[in-house]
């Protein structure tokens, strides 16, 4: 059979030699070795050794090292300002709690080392003499678009139950199946994610929902999900018995997952979780439509509590929740609404705001939907006159400034100035005055004059 051959990077190579020259093994092994079979360019380098944690500091000397992850037995060398990680041969042991084995014995032992890895496609080594070793047909597997154990799936999820969500993502990510062994594991172990930090499941579940396979892989496995947002729970099988709706809330929200246009990760987010608080904010009217009046509201102060709970920070846990909050709102179709959002929440969110509504609108029924999706384009259209005409829709701006405010109306405290900066700015959003630096000092001039400015 034809050696596989794979282009190792100089680095790479050079760690191998220094760590042999000092009597160790060395391999580049993992989930740089799977994507280069794959045809991906790897996000980063890992090499196992059968040197323990201080042999591989002292076959490196003149290296700067990160400390990082030394109780693990990893120990990350830069260069050329590159991290690579060098990992000593290990194997589980002992009972895991669910949320991160417990312990770690190192081994002198390839095959032990990649044995204890999640799946066969990573449990594959490299060296550039000797070639690839694949001990549990992990080539095999990848050619068939497998995910499989290297032993028993449900033997391995329950020492680290994140390995459930791992799967999940590597089916997204890569558009492969989990063997029937590893789909039993799932089902059987799946609860064990309940004791997972959120830490590392906010790390799983944000590449899945970058995915294009996002939509398909939470219809497989909503009972997953429910575990750290049991929030969807609600959604399932909760009928909107509206003229616009199609389906149930969570069937509607994987349509709209479906039809996202958008790679932005807040805009996914918010397709997510744009309706999650329908089933608390409706009324069922007299004629048997169901209403959601201010559901946007709810969705986005329940949307705001799972972020905290999965740890996301403070900046994409606003822009979501904001979009979440208007994704209902009204939309004209006029440069004086356009130029108001703008306003209120700024280009780029407005942007993203419209590509929530689109994933919405085509996540709905589809009787309804061109009409309402050329209304959302006829409004991109208009942004883009506005932001192409450079047209004020911020106090920034305007052709004014503070100082101009302050010398004009004679004005000495600063939130009189920020009061009159505001006021021309409204106006020059309502089309009442033209944002030309003659026709504000006229007006402000005029206001001056007409002693209007103590009556504010």
């Amino acid at each position: 059979m034809k050696r596989f051959h794979i282009e190792v990077p100089v680095p790479v190579q050079f760690m191998i030699q220094e760590l042999e020259k000092y009597g160790h093994e060395a391999y580049m092994a993992g989930g740089c070795v799977r994507d280069c079979i794959l045809g991906r360019k790897p996000h980063g380098y890992d090499i196992c050794t059968s040197a323990t944690p201080d042999e591989i500091l002292q076959a490196f000397p003149n290296k700067e090292i990160i400390p990082d992850g030394l109780q693990h037995g990893t120990v990350t060398i830069l260069i050329n300002k590159e991290p690579f990680k060098i990992t000593t041969y290990r194997m589980e042991g002992g009972d895991s709690d669910y949320s991160r084995p417990d312990y770690v014995i190192f081994t002198k032992n390839l095959d032990e080392d990649l044995r204890s890895r999640d799946f066969t496609m990573n449990a594959m080594a490299y060296h550039p003499e000797t070639g690839l070793i694949d001990p549990f047909n992990g080539m095999e597997d990848i050619k068939n678009k497998k995910i499989r154990c290297p032993g028993s799936a449900e033997d391995s999820f329950h020492k680290d139950a994140l390995r459930i969500l791992r799967a999940i993502r590597f089916e997204a990510q890569l558009d492969f199946t989990g063997a029937p062994d590893t789909i039993s594991g799932i089902s059987r172990q799946y609860e064990k994610l309940k004791n997972i930090s959120m830490e590392r499941i906010n790390s799983e579940f944000c590449k899945i929902v970058s995915s294009d396979k996002f939509c398909a892989i939470l219809d497989l496995y909503p009972y997953v999900f429910s575990v750290f947002i049991p929030e969807l729970k609600d959604m399932t099988g909760f009928q909107q018995n509206h003229p616009y709706h199609a389906y149930d809330v969570f069937s509607h929200t994987v349509h709209a997952i479906e039809k996202c246009e958008s790679d932005d990760f807040a805009v996914r987010l918010a397709v997510f979780f744009h309706d999650i608080g329908k089933p608390h904010s409706y009324q069922d009217g007299e004629d048997g439509i169901r209403h959601f009046k201010r559901h946007g509201k709810v969705s986005a102060e329940i949307t705001d509590t799972i972020m905290k709970r999965l740890w996301f920070d403070s900046e994409i846990r606003n822009h979501v929740t904001e979009l979440v909050y208007y994704h209902d709102a009204a939309f004209e179709a006029g440069k004086k609404y356009v130029k108001r959002w703008l306003n209120k929440i700024g280009e780029k969110q407005f942007r993203r705001l419209l590509e929530v509504r689109k994933a919405d609108i085509k996540g709905q029924k589809p009787d309804y939907e061109k009409s309402r999706i050329e209304k959302i384009d006829h409004i991109k259209s208009i942004l883009e006159e506005i932001l192409q005409h450079q047209e004020s829709f911020s106090v920034k701006d305007l052709a004014v400034n503070g100082n101009d405010v302050k010398k004009i109306m004679n004005l000495n405290e600063g939130k009189d100035i920020g009061y009159w900066l505001n006021e021309i700015s409204k106006r020059v959003l309502a089309g009442e005055l033209k944002n030309s630096r003659d026709d504000l000092i006229y007006w402000m001039t005029g206001i001056t004059d007409g002693c209007e400015i103590a009556g504010k």
